[in-house]
């Protein structure tokens, strides 16, 4: 007789706790059997990221998804993951300009999909927002350097943070959203050395998408890290697996085999 072995629930307190003691795993998913895999993987945090805007619907940006579309993503991978930390980003145009839009969004996210955190691009500029939606209870994930909804400001996905005085905004924005008590922070795309002075002058974690080794833990989008796209290949992309060119092969096989009649054979038949 097995015995089922309850499985522990790793809480943004965890994941606080991971800092300078064990690196902590992240991967975006959108879906219910992408976040089974996942969560059966042994990751230790979940992104349901805005990127499902591109890399879900096809968009060039992630600026088109709504709050909407992104609690039913949330929905679909809080049903499949069972032990990861799942944390649901807000999409563009729901925080930025109103700290009471901004709570009402995140009541909403974790009401309708049961998800465990929220993320938020920006520092300063959104300082109330942040301030509002933690004061509720609500656990808040920071994410500086390269804010892909703000893509239309910057004019490019290029490394951010290179000049001192961004690189010092940087700097000062990650220790006020250590302030205003955000669980942890995501840097995207800046230079691997600044991001190191980062994540050794805050206590929070700092989980990094392109800003090198010394963050406190690292996050791919799980198409981008199995391979199932193929056009996007930036430096910091790691492909685990070719899945593009597994799955369009067996889809050319499957067609191959109907229109020879070799599938169904009698063995897959009534």
């Amino acid at each position: 007789m097995s015995i089922n072995k309850e499985i522990k629930r790793i809480t943004t307190e965890t994941i606080r706790s991971m800092k300078g003691k064990e690196k902590i795993s992240m991967l975006t998913s959108y879906d219910f059997t992408i976040a089974q895999m996942v969560d059966a993987g042994g990751i230790d945090a979940i992104l349901v990221g805005d990127s499902a805007s591109n890399v879900m619907a096809g968009h060039e940006t992630t600026l088109p998804i709504t709050l909407d579309q992104m609690i039913y993503h949330a929905q679909s991978v809080v049903r499949g993951a069972k032990r990861a930390l799942v944390v649901v980003d807000l999409p563009f145009g729901t925080y930025q300009s109103d700290p009471q839009r901004a709570l009402d969004s995140a009541v909403r996210i974790m009401k309708e999909s049961g998800a465990h955190a929220v993320k938020l691009e920006g520092g300063k500029e959104i300082e109330k927002s942040v301030k509002r939606i933690i004061n509720a209870g609500i656990p808040v994930m920071g994410h500086l350097g390269l804010t892909p909804q703000s893509i239309y400001q910057f004019g490019t996905y290029k490394v951010r943070a290179k000049e001192e005085a961004e690189a010092q905004k940087l700097i000062d924005d990650a220790k006020l959203l250590e302030d205003l008590g955000a669980f942890s922070v995501v840097m995207e795309k800046i230079p691997a050395a600044l991001a190191k002075k980062v994540t050794e002058s805050i206590s929070i974690p700092t989980i990094g998408i392109g800003a090198g080794a010394h963050c406190d833990g690292q996050v791919l989008v799980v198409h981008d890290m199995l391979g199932m796209t193929h056009e996007f290949s930036p430096k910091f992309l790691r492909r685990y697996l070719s899945l593009y060119d597994e799955i369009t092969g067996a889809v050319q096989q499957y067609v191959q085999d109907v229109k020879s009649v070799d599938f169904p054979n009698e063995n897959e038949q009534y």
